[in-house]
């Protein structure tokens, strides 16, 4: 194996004198793709800090091998000190770094090098702080969280700048997509400690599940055991004469290990405040338009939203996404156009910026007022135990909001929407700085909700796990209402602005129709172009058997790959089923975008015949 460019050995580290981080280890080798997951607050982030350099542990080693460069993209950026944002850049360049390429990728981030970074946004701020790190092409590369506030072009433009990387990369995120498009190992942060899965970020929900089955069964054969000797402890008096101190000193260290292996990682629960139901019609929107200096925002755009739609908003930054939701609920008047609401309708919003939240104020006040108890599903609960339900400690009650992490604000920020009785959630960017158990859970909600849900958002793998419907910005104030998620938009052939409003590939100006139910209204289909050819019919009846052989190929792979213990017994074995799982995913994604392609052909010729 290659002499790894970083490790760390044996961290300990404790905040506030509760243990963080107890014995975690981490191997980078050259090229490595790692992507690091866990818990918010499980240490990822501090973990990474420490691998940049950037903090010390309470005890043990970090190496980087001599000569390599570190680079480092943090969650909130300092920029103050520099006149202007290539000097920021520049700053962070090696003498042999030409200039070149960071004035490049500031303008590729929808920066003006000669820009002050005083008044930048926070999007801004990590955009120019993502310039910085990836301006010197370093050797290795940590970055924490790094598509936070991009939008979803240059979320893509990043995954390819990344898979260009010649260094090593380490990656904290929770966006599926961002990471099963990266990684090529997993390591998981979990109770101070840090395993580690060989193979793309797919397997490792399954790879985790089964640890956590291991575990319980542990736990089980552990608390038998207790039992036993506490059987024996409470014997009658002639057993208690002879007893002996070894044995009760083993007994207090199972039980020790017992709460040692429950740990404290604990569950969110999310529940929605619950209100009578909305009428079937909730949101009816006829010829919006919104111009901003000139500029149409939103052009002739009309929609019908009925109750029980999850309606996805996408489009890049500066499209106009928010102002469109705002027009919607009717907290924005539209220049031009009427916007009318269903009766019994009750909104529940969670707003992008977080400005709501001030950091003075205190968990429990941001929760419940200056009173102690709040409403959920027409029940009175305790502030603090529904501050559990979001993983918060009772100790946190009175922690201003200005000393919790960026994970912390955006579980508050979940935990006041959804205490408001609500038939319409409203949720503008939900899923920054969720982990991954927050995100699950979040999507259930949302589907389990009985009302309607209108939400924006630049994570691809929970738009298409939550939504009905998807509306996408197509430049110049137009927006168009696709069926189905972000995957399915594509697959429609719905495009991808960049930020300066040009599209990924050319397409015909379509006019935004209104829709039922979010659904968009089909084209006019071109009868020329809409005919299968005898080959492309003959692929369309082969595909379906084409996936399900790939399907049933993937999931003993997926098994293999999942044994925690393989890679140790047998790398080679390991590397190839990790290879042939690689492929057969490749190939079913493959069949399964041109059986979508030849599917909409087909659709297209019977609707035209």
């Amino acid at each position: 194996m290659a002499t790894p460019v970083l490790t760390l050995s044996d961290i300990h580290l404790s905040l506030g004198g509760a243990p963080l981080l107890d014995g975690a280890e981490l191997s980078v080798g050259p090229g490595d793709r790692l992507c690091l997951v866990g818990r918010n607050g499980s240490g990822k982030s501090t973990l990474l800090k420490i691998a940049a350099g950037a903090i010390e542990a309470d005890r043990g080693e970090r190496f980087v091998q001599p000569g390599k460069t570190v680079r480092y993209l943090a969650q909130e950026p300092d920029l103050s000190g520099h006149e202007s944002l290539i000097d920021f850049v520049a700053e962070g360049l090696d003498p042999t770094d030409g200039p070149h390429r960071a004035r490049r990728l500031l303008e590729k981030l929808g920066l003006d090098p000669e820009a002050d970074p005083a008044p930048l946004s926070g999007g801004e701020t990590r955009r120019a702080a993502l310039a910085r790190a990836l301006a010197p092409r370093p050797d290795i590369l940590l970055l924490d969280e790094p598509t936070n506030h991009l939008d979803l072009p240059t979320i893509e433009w990043l995954e390819g700048e990344l898979k260009r990387l010649d260094g090593a990369l380490v990656v904290v995120s929770h966006d599926r997509r961002f990471l099963d498009g990266l990684a090529r190992a997993v390591v998981w942060l979990d109770r101070g400690r840090a395993r580690r899965m060989e193979g793309g970020f797919a397997g490792f929900e399954d790879w985790r599940e089964l640890i956590i089955a291991e575990e319980e069964e542990e736990r089980r054969r552990l608390a038998k055991k207790i039992e036993r000797e506490t059987e024996w402890l409470h014997k009658g008096v002639t057993a208690r004469r002879k007893r002996n101190m070894g044995r009760l000193r083993n007994l207090q260290a199972l039980r020790a290990q017992r709460r040692e292996a429950i740990g404290p990682s604990g569950t969110v629960t999310l529940t929605v405040g619950e209100t009578q139901s909305s009428g079937k019609r909730v949101i009816e929107a006829e010829g919006l338009a919104k111009r901003y200096d000139g500029r149409a925002v939103v052009a002739d755009f009309s929609i019908r939203i009925l109750r029980g739609d999850r309606i996805g908003i996408v489009g890049p930054n500066g499209a106009g996404k928010t102002t469109l939701l705002n027009m919607l609920t009717g907290a924005l008047a539209p220049d031009s156009g009427r916007v009318t609401h269903g009766s019994k309708l009750s909104i529940a919003t969670l707003d992008q910026m977080r400005a709501s939240l001030k950091p003075t104020v205190t968990l429990q006040e941001a929760l419940a007022g200056e009173g102690e108890w709040v409403e959920i599903g027409g029940e009175r609960k305790h502030v603090r135990s529904y501050m559990q339900d979001f993983l918060f400690q009772p100790n946190q009650a009175g922690t201003p909001i200005g000393k919790l992490s960026g994970g912390e604000r955006g579980r508050l920020m979940l935990a006041r929407a959804l205490a408001q009785p609500a038939n319409l959630l409203v949720l503008d960017e939900p899923t920054n700085d969720l982990d991954l158990e927050t995100l699950d859970l979040l999507q259930e909600m949302i589907a389990d909700h009985p009302g309607t849900v209108l939400l924006v958002s630049h994570d691809r793998d929970f738009l298409d796990r939550t939504v009905t419907a998807t509306v996408n910005a197509e430049g110049e104030g137009h927006w168009r209402v696709y069926a189905g998620g972000f995957a399915d938009m594509r697959a429609q052939g719905g495009i991808l602005l960049t930020r300066e409003g040009a599209a990924e590939t050319p397409k015909p100006a379509a006019k935004p129709k209104a829709a039922n139910g979010g659904a968009a209204e089909k084209p006019k289909a071109k009868t020329k172009q809409a005919r299968l050819s005898f080959t492309e019919r003959h692929r369309l009846e082969a595909l379906p058997g084409e996936i399900e052989a790939l399907e049933a190929k993937i999931a003993p792979l997926r098994e293999t790959i999942a044994d925690p213990n393989l890679y140790a017994r047998d790398p080679r074995a390991f590397a190839k089923a990790s290879e042939a799982l690689a492929k057969a995913e490749e190939a079913l994604a493959a069949a399964e975008e041109e059986w979508l392609r030849l599917e909409d052909l087909r659709e297209a010729e019977e609707a035209g015949t």
